[in-house]
């Protein structure tokens, strides 16, 4: 397996796979794939964050981080992270965190935050958020908004996440 950055000719396949990965998802709004396109046209959109997992030439999986602010510091987001339901349970998502992590700490970023399963984003380090000191723009149980510290000396942060617009339902 490959992971690379997304391409712009990886657009129409990746909207796909994000859709046919969220199309039976427990938690899902169906609208991940258009929230993909939305964030891609934002400011918080970094390209080389945007990465694909490639098997036998094919895009299997998809993450995605966005930058958000926590107080004045400014984070990441890590939404949507989309496997095919056929390649799931392979270690393909976990890669695709781990890749994501290792550039976003080159980059410089100190904390990414997730909206997600307390049963799956914890094998990739994922802890509640509040443990940081770090907030929920929205109601949701402690256990489902968990952040992951990328460096070991990062400073301390603390408030609450502000998410890019086109994180919001229109």
């Amino acid at each position: 397996m490959e992971i690379r950055q997304e391409r712009a000719d990886d657009h129409h396949t990746v909207f796909q796979v994000v859709k046919e990965a969220f199309s039976h998802a427990e938690h899902s709004d169906g609208n991940e794939q258009e929230l993909v396109t939305k964030l891609r046209a934002a400011p918080a959109f970094i390209p080389g964050l945007s990465l694909v997992a490639v098997e036998d030439g094919k895009i299997v999986g998809h993450i995605l981080f966005t930058k958000i602010t926590i107080g004045e510091a400014v984070e990441l987001a890590l939404a949507p992270l989309s496997v095919l339901p056929s390649c799931q349970r392979r270690g393909i998502g976990l890669a695709l965190i781990r890749e994501g992590h290792r550039i976003a700490k080159q980059l410089g970023y100190d904390y990414s935050v997730v909206l997600g399963s307390p049963a799956y984003y914890p094998r990739a380090g994922y802890l509640p958020a509040s443990l940081y000191g770090i907030e929920a723009p929205f109601e949701v149980r402690d256990e489902y908004f968990m952040a992951f510290k990328l460096q070991d000396d990062a400073p301390s942060v603390k408030g609450v996440v502000r998410y890019d617009p086109a994180f919001e339902i229109d």
